[in-house]
């Protein structure tokens, strides 16, 4: 079988020739991928003219619903993608973790997008800046799409996950992509890709896939386009360093294989849970995916009094691994994904023991169930103890991208920190303690070399993801050896793929260009009540100048007795001396809420609830005698899906400014209510 490529909105098959990938536990040939005749340049070029028109004039929204359909769609054809991993040796567990979690991706982008961006093409970044001293030039930030296309290059080791963890950013921000995954196992994910294009959900040019070799691809790219990479920090390095990726400032994101690191805390001795945690989390991450992961631990932190313990914990559990073809029953533990791959791991191992002693495994297994011990990529468990590592550098900077992990001994809180920070930077470490100041020490302290850190204990173990799952919802990547850089962490993620830029100008042109009312700007007379206005009939800047109410002593004391807030500033006067207040002071909660009944229109309308309140600020002490006032202005609007069964809406976002009878503002907050639409024609 050959694999195709898709190139321009059209299926390319590969040559003759191609590279021969082979199923990992029985060595038989599982297809050929090459991709000779592809014109790179002419891809990276329809996908910036098509791909990118396409999505850039998509809302966030619009683009969110594109990858919820996606996701629902590949959800129901995900047996047949299992069919197809269990050739890279990916047992069934390793295959959820790779298909569904990758799919789960695009469960997550889709939501965040929804729920936490605007109805937008664009995105307004952070709060206005006020350049001027009468107010009238701002300054803001924007966030636009870039007009070039994302190229990802992927690792082998999670073909499916690899490709919909980047594309569900670069999606949801508006932008292309190419997909280049690694040639070994990049049969999972062509089939994959082909139910994506059948699908038909996503427009023309969002996505293209290269099968094969993608060599010279980087001479084509130019300074709107973002490259990605995720493999061997060497061959990263090598592209990052590429003449044209240099020359034109191309954003590129690296995320390398890390040594990364678990650290037991003196407290979980034998007997205690968090000990029982450390020894299952420790070999569930040397065993899933055959440890070829690049969060797996490498690196087994341990207290000096608890090494040998560690030790008889891990190789009582490693004893008890299955290893064989994961298509056979009771196999928990499938091979590497190639021979090449095992040659690799074999040879780290070596270069291991030269510093370390071996105290399990360390080459191929005796026995597997079913497969071909000399064909398929079989390795064992493979443990090591160093026992000084603070002499010895081969643990702190060979890696094993296999079942290989060594434990190392520490002596106090200040060796532990010490010795996860010779990993030289990593994606991911993990503490396991009860003590919650052992936690925050060495959290703190070791957070600067690492990207992520999970603290396990008994408390959270039911529910924890675990040490090696990165989560959309977190960033992904790490430091220094890590690659130094940054995927997913929800909304964080989006903004690698789109251009910050800062405007300035008039309030009332930044409300113009941004969508959200800015603080200067021109307030418009709505004609009517705007609560009489449907979401669609509602305009940025409509303003209503309510009447205004005088503030009494007996508002006070009532509002006290309806709330039960007592607080010495509303009720006993004699207490104010050596306050920041003059005398009796109103509630702040009763300025608002006199606020919401002087810009409410009790009448009913388009306004169907209060949705919430955001940025509240009491600015000015209100006494009493004090008159106040409200100016509602309509600040933003955030057009909801339609839901069938419910009244089609929008959230409104007003602009509440509360003032007194100098007409300085007392209080400010943003009111959120639901705004119905128009009633269809």
């Amino acid at each position: 079988m050959k694999l195709l490529n898709y190139a321009l909105g059209q299926w390319v098959e590969g040559s003759e020739d191609g590279a021969k990938l082979l199923d990992a536990s029985t060595g038989q040939l599982v297809a050929m991928a090459s991709s000779k005749g592809l014109d790179f340049g002419e891809m990276l070029d329809y996908a910036r003219r098509i791909g990118n028109k396409e999505l850039r004039n998509l809302t966030f929204h619009e683009r969110a619903r594109l990858l919820k359909a996606l996701a629902l769609h590949l959800l129901e054809h995900k047996n047949k993608f299992y069919e197809v991993s269990y050739q890279t040796g990916a047992t069934k567990i390793d295959s959820w973790i790779d298909i569904e979690g990758g799919i789960g991706n695009l469960f997550v982008y889709s939501s965040k997008g929804r729920r936490e961006l605007p109805n937008e093409k664009f995105l307004v970044d952070g709060a206005a800046e006020f350049l001027s001293k009468e107010g009238s030039f701002l300054g803001h930030h924007i966030l636009t799409p870039k007009r070039g296309c994302a190229i990802h290059i992927n690792a082998y080791n999670f073909p499916v996950w690899g490709m919909l963890e980047k594309v569900a950013v670069n999606i949801l921000a508006g932008v292309p992509a190419i997909v280049k995954p690694a040639t070994s196992t990049s049969y999972v994910t062509e089939a994959v890709f082909k139910e994506i294009i059948a699908s038909n959900i996503l427009p023309p040019g969002a996505l293209q896939l290269i099968s094969g070799s993608a060599n010279g691809i980087l001479d084509h790219v130019t300074s709107q386009d973002v490259v990605t990479f995720t493999g061997s920090a060497t061959t990263g390095l090598m592209l990052k360093s590429h003449e044209n990726i240099l020359n034109n400032n191309i954003p590129f994101n690296l995320e390398a294989d890390s040594l990364n690191s678990s650290i037991l805390g003196p407290d979980a001795v034998p007997g205690t849970q968090e000990f029982d945690l450390f020894i299952k989390e420790v070999s569930k991450e040397m065993t899933i995916k055959a440890g070829q992961k690049c969060t797996a631990i490498r690196r087994i932190i341990v207290p000096a009094n608890l090494a040998g313990d560690v030790r008889d914990g891990l190789i009582k559990r490693l004893e008890k691994v299955t290893i064989g073809d994961p298509r056979t029953k009771d196999v928990r533990m499938g091979p590497l994904a190639s021979l090449s791959q095992k040659e690799e791991v074999l040879a780290r191992i070596e270069e291991l023991k030269k510093d370390s002693e071996l105290v399990f495994g360390g080459g191929t297994p005796k026995e597997i169930l079913g497969g071909d011990l000399d064909k398929g990529a079989f390795i064992s468990p493979t443990l090591l103890y160093c026992d000084k590592p603070f002499n010895n550098s081969n643990v702190h900077n060979v890696e094993a991208f296999g079942p290989v992990s060594t434990i190392i001994p520490y002596k106090n809180i200040e060796e532990a920190a010490e010795l996860s920070h010779m990993g030289l930077g990593s994606l991911v470490s993990s503490v396991v303690t009860n003590d919650n100041d052992f936690a925050r020490d060495i959290v703190l302290e070791t957070a600067s070399s690492h990207g992520r850190i999970l603290v396990l204990n008994r408390h959270c173990a039911k529910e924890s993801t675990g040490h090696g799952s990165p989560m959309p919802q977190l960033v992904h990547g790490g430091p220094g050896r890590a690659g130094g850089g940054e995927e997913m962490g929800g909304i964080r993620g989006v903004h690698h793929y789109m251009q910050r830029t800062a405007i300035q100008g008039h309030p009332t042109t930044l409300t113009a260009i941004t969508n959200v009312y800015q603080a200067g700007s021109e307030q418009l007379n709505p004609g009517v009540h705007p609560f009489k206005k449907h979401f669609e009939e509602l305009k940025i800047g409509d303003t209503h100048v309510t009447h205004k109410r005088t503030v009494t002593e007996t508002d006070i004391v009532n509002f006290a007795n309806v709330s039960w807030d007592h607080f010495y500033a509303h009720t006993d006067e004699t207490s104010l001396e050596g306050t920041i207040f003059e005398k009796r002071v109103a509630h702040g909660y009763f300025i608002i809420s006199a606020a919401a009944g002087l810009f409410v229109d009790p009448g009913k309308g388009p306004v169907l609830a209060n949705y919430g309140l955001d940025d509240l600020r009491f600015i000015k002490p209100v006494y009493v005698g004090a008159t106040i006032g409200v100016r509602l202005t309509c600040k933003e609007k955030v057009e909801q899906e339609d839901r069938e069964g419910e009244t089609p809406k929008g959230v409104v976002k007003w602009l509440v400014d509360v003032y007194d009878e100098t007409g300085e503002s007392v209080a400010i907050a943003t009111i959120l209510t639901l705004v119905s639409k128009l009633p269809k024609k």
